[in-house]
Parts: structure tokens; sequence; C-alpha cells
């Protein structure tokens, strides 16, 4: 499936400022599913320097730096990317994850203590008895793919999906509790409801093909989780399902703010709040 993305972004400021280095996640991640054939990135103003770098997660970005002052800035990316079709339940999990998994634990999963160190970021939690019993509730089963299927399902059944224009993300205790939230809401309660039984999770942040719509895509987000012999393993609770060719990844963290496709401040006398305006358009070509 060849797929041609679009995605333009404006900031007004309402005023002259000065525009300080900045940060654009907006460049797909390394899939073994994905080849990009070809990528375009404009900024206007056009930056004094830009030069790609690596975050410390291994999340691509391309840092930028400007020169004069500006009233906007335009961000352009263009892209066409080739992915092809994999079945996301073709892998093994190591013996000893399997071997350690105990659904009648207070913490039914666990890691290689050498493995730990590197994931605790991934594993960290607030503590939230509501989201934990949530969660161990649907554990009955002995295989964990199984309970991931089912509790990524189950928040789908569960909580209403909703468009937030909205920037700021909702604690996963508000999300629990409102019985709806975005994309991203809904993904950073799973990612909380994952970690609270012991499974290190990040939040993703990207683009998902939807073939049914002509137009009214956005900007899209999901959850990995990681499997020892697997790897990451992508699950989306807005939709309920295991993520496939469709989903193409641009950033992903244990902090979902690490996963803002736009890093940087401005300066100024008298700075008022800039707008934003962003639209993204995606076409199987």
């Amino acid at each position: 499936m060849r797929l041609k993305i679009q995605h333009n972004t404006t900031y007004n400021y309402q005023k002259l400022i000065s525009l300080n280095p900045h940060h654009f996640y907006l460049k797909p991640l390394q899939r073994n599913y994905l080849e990009v054939e070809t990528y375009s990135l404009k900024i206007v103003p056009e930056p004094e320097g830009m030069n790609e770098r690596y975050s410390i997660e291994g999340n691509p970005y391309f840092q930028a730096w400007f020169k004069g002052e500006t009233e906007s800035m335009i961000i352009q990316v263009e892209f066409q990317v080739q992915t092809s079709h994999f079945n996301p339940f073709l892998f093994l999990i190591d013996q000893w994850f399997l071997q350690q998994f105990n659904p009648e634990a207070d913490i039914p999963f666990s890691y290689e203590p050498n493995d730990r160190p590197i994931l605790q970021p991934y594993l960290n939690h607030t503590g939230n008895n509501l989201l934990k019993s949530y969660s161990l509730g649907k554990l009955n089963t002995n295989d964990p793919i199984q309970f991931l299927t089912q509790l990524n399902a189950a928040i789908h059944a569960d909580w209403h999906h909703i468009i937030r224009e909205e920037e700021n993300l909702w604690s996963a205790a508000k999300t629990f509790a409102a019985g709806k939230g975005s994309c991203r809401d809904l993904s950073f309660m799973l990612m909380e409801m994952l970690r609270h039984v012991g499974l290190a999770a990040r939040f993703v942040s990207g683009y998902a093909f939807n073939p049914e719509l002509e137009e009214g895509h956005e900007l899209h987000a999901w959850v990995e989780t990681y499997l020892p012999g697997a790897g990451w393993v992508g699950l989306d609770p807005s939709l309920g399902l295991m993520a496939d060719k469709h989903y193409i990844p641009l950033a992903a963290s244990f902090l979902p703010e690490n996963t803002l496709p736009v890093h940087g401040t401005y300066g100024g006398e008298n700075l008022k709040p800039s707008t934003l305006q962003t639209s993204v358009s995606i076409h199987q070509i």
C-alpha cells in the first residue's frame, strides 16, 4: 500500500517575535513494514540552519534555528511511504517472561533484572487503584497476548472515542471517570493500565490511515508495550485493534509530551499566546 501524506501547520504570533531553536518530530520512525520513498519538510521563515538528529529514545527529529523576526511559522510536510502487510500477532515471546507471568499475582508481569533499568521509565505509574483493578479484571487467561487484546478491546467498548480540539492531555483518572476521551486520552489511560500490572508501555504519536475516510485525517495516538522476544507491540484502544500496516509512527516516548510534533519557544516583548492551525491529508496512490 502506497500512501501520500501532507501535513500543514501554521503558528500565528499576533506580533513580531524571534523564534528560538525548534525541534520537529515529523519524520516516520523506522519500521520493517514501512519504507519512506520521498520526504520533504519546508519551514517558513526558512531556518538559518537545520540538521537531522536523534532523541535519547531514538526518535528522529530536525533541529532548526532562525534569525530575524516573524509574525508566523508555517511547517509543510509531504512524504510518500510504501507499507507492507504483516501479521501483528506473528512473534514469539521469551520463555523466561512467560514462565514468570502469574495471573494471580498483584503484579502479574515482570522483566529480567538486567532489563529493568532500561524499562523503568516505561513502568512508572500513578498508583491508581481503579486503573489497576480494571486491568486485573480483564486478566482471566494464562495467555499474555489474549489479555492484551481483551484489555484493548474492552477500552474500545467501554469508553466513547471523541474528537477534542484542545491540545491538552487528560489524566488517566479523568478519562476513566468520564467514560470518553480522544485517541491520546484513551492511549494515555491504556498506557497507565498496562504499567499498573507490570508491563512496560510507551505513548506513540503518528498517523493512522483509514481507507474509508476521504478527508478528516489527523494526528493519531496509540500505545506500544514491550514483550521480551517480540519487542514493542502496538495497541490502539480507540479502535480496539493491534497496530498494523495502516499505522505510521512519528515518535514514541515514556512521556506523551515528548511525542509532540513541534518543540520550541519564541521571544520578544509583551508576548501573547500563539494560535495554531493544522491539517492532515492522507491518500492511497
